[in-house]
């Protein structure tokens, strides 16, 4: 399979999931995929990894959370460092210290090289439209990088009223029109509310993470090969899910050359300005 796609949502395997992230273990399970809980990959493994699945660039994702740091920006620099043309880091901050998370980002931009910032709401239970993320978003646009952040339903065993499009995701586009805004996790089960929320507004965009594509609903298919060809990108939560089977399954939908290509690498080019 030719290189080329990029995988808009991914996390290094350190093999510390069920210790430092133990509401994920379910997810794993559900997924069929507990036996990959445990793997820990250096950044030469992940990218032969991706040679497998014609995965050109993978977006890895810091993670912070209340309790602490699960992957750490210097640690995803570690990865970017060693294999800068095939790796793409996504910085993310602690939430709860809103001036040092601020300097973070900076940091984590100017110093480590990170083309966008990650929060992931049911981590912290708060919603994207909270006071906490409005520094965030404005140091984004300062930086000229995408927000991130996932909608839909918790895997995990968490609240998941935090990832509804609607009034969330919403609101911050209303708010903050020149911030790029990527929705990973698709919207389930408010797929049409992130649909509608993504046509409402140039600013916001889809990713398929954490679901495999034979599983992508109908709505966002029919989206994805008509009037939102430029709105939808592959991510694929690795290693939550593995990437020789998203990208086999990508290749079983059907997509005609030119939708194909945006979602597999043209729209996450643009947005990310990679």
């Amino acid at each position: 399979m030719t290189l080329g796609a990029i995988d808009a949502w991914a996390q290094p395997a350190n093999g510390r999931t069920r210790e430092l992230m133990p509401e994920v273990v379910r997810l794993f399970e559900k997924s069929g995929t507990a036996h990959l809980l445990d793997r820990r990959l250096t950044p030469e493994q992940t990218v032969a990894e991706m040679d497998k699945a014609g995965v050109d660039k993978l977006m890895l994702a810091a993670w912070c959370r209340p309790e602490g740091w699960v992957y750490g920006n210097d640690e995803i620099a570690e990865f970017t460092r060693a294999f800068p043309e095939r790796f793409v880091g996504v910085a993310t901050v602690d939430l709860g210290k809103p001036v040092a998370a601020v300097r973070e980002l900076e940091r984590a931009v100017t110093e480590l090289g990170c083309k966008a910032l990650r929060i992931v709401p049911w981590l912290w239970k708060l919603p994207p439209n909270h006071r906490l993320y409005y520094p965030l978003y404005v140091k984004c646009i300062e930086l000229d990088i995408p927000f991130c952040t996932q909608v839909g339903h918790t895997g995990p065993l968490m609240p998941s009223e935090t990832g509804r499009p609607v009034p969330y995701l919403d609101e911050v586009a209303l708010d903050f029109p020149e911030l790029r805004i990527v929705a990973g996790h698709i919207g389930h089960p408010w797929t049409d509310e992130m649909i509608g929320v993504a046509w409402k507004h140039d600013n916001i965009y889809i990713d398929t993470s954490a679901y495999l594509p034979r599983y992508y609903p109908a709505q966002l298919l029919q989206f994805m090969r008509t009037y939102g060809q430029d709105k939808v990108m592959f991510g694929s939560n690795f290693p939550q899910l593995p990437l020789d089977r998203c990208m086999a399954q990508v290749a079983e939908l059907d997509l005609a050359p030119a939708v194909r290509e945006k979602f597999l690498r043209g729209n996450a080019a643009r947005v990310f300005k990679l």
